[in-house]
């Protein structure tokens, strides 16, 4: 289930020797990545590796962007894929574009990664495109495109945006961008529970070791899980408004709130035993 997968680890496609040690790192999703990680030279030797791994095995693929010399081939090349859990499209700025790219996939969806000025301001339209499924937010090379730092304050607006936009168009909460520390997994923590409370459904990940840690960041905590029984037994007791144990009135947005925990709760225990 995509729409709500929380990690999402990506591989480099011209490491085919990588692909199932990634697989069995745990996350949610595995990307074999055709674009930043992967070389020129390499772009047609990592497209070819990563469709005859996908002939046993299962994952997304992240694209070439439109207008490079490789994009229309990567797409076509890999829609027809027996593995292909749907594409990544870096650069996502132009519906046209990404319409096109719906039309090679034949239902498989796409993930539209934002990371320019342009594809933020048309975040709406992007997140409404057929066969978008989510928006992921390229945060280094957003901020590089519009000459900014890469801190928390910077890039606010854009994340916020993405959050919203996702909202507006009926998706799935967005995919935040990736952490640079390898070694620094308290680092790793603080961005992903940054995201998941500015409203973020998931984080990309560049290395097998933060895959645990964004996993847990982005699961209620005991404290939230338990918080959420009790609103609802407090509830259960009463009618319409009733004060809570916990300290607190219970209206509807409470009452939304803590099944909306309970639900998350539900579905990572049955993410786990699948």
């Amino acid at each position: 289930m995509s729409g709500t997968a929380a990690s999402w680890l990506f591989v480099p496609g011209h490491r085919p020797d990588r692909f199932d040690k990634a697989v069995a790192a745990g996350a949610d999703e595995v990307i074999i990545d055709l674009e930043d990680a992967v070389a020129p030279a390499d772009k047609v030797t990592a497209r070819n590796a990563a469709v005859d791994w996908l002939a046993t095995g299962s994952a997304w693929v992240r694209v070439n962007a439109a207008g490079t010399p490789w994009h229309e081939d990567d797409v076509r090349t890999l829609a027809t894929a027996r593995g292909l859990r749907g594409l990544v499209v870096p650069k996502a700025e132009d519906v046209e574009a990404l319409e096109a790219v719906r039309r090679e996939l034949l239902g498989r969806p796409i993930v539209a990664l934002v990371e320019t000025a342009l594809g933020l301001a048309r975040a709406i339209d992007i997140a409404r495109c057929p066969g978008v499924e989510r928006l992921a937010f390229g945060s280094i090379d957003f901020a590089l495109d519009i000459g900014s730092s890469e801190d928390d304050t910077a890039l606010l607006l854009a994340r916020s945006t993405l959050v919203v936009g996702s909202r507006v168009a009926g998706k799935a909460a967005p995919i935040d961008g990736v952490t640079t520390a390898l070694t620094d997994p308290d680092a790793v923590r603080r961005d992903a529970e940054r995201a998941r409370g500015l409203g973020f459904g998931g984080k990309l990940c560049i290395h097998p070791t933060q895959v645990a840690v964004v996993g847990a960041a982005f699961r209620p905590t005991p404290e939230q899980v338990a918080w959420a029984r009790q609103v609802l037994d407090d509830a259960s007791s009463g009618a319409g408004v009733v004060a809570s144990s916990t300290g607190q009135l219970i209206d509807k947005p409470v009452l939304d709130r803590a099944r909306r925990i309970l639900d998350q709760t539900d579905q990572t225990h049955q993410t786990e035993q699948a």
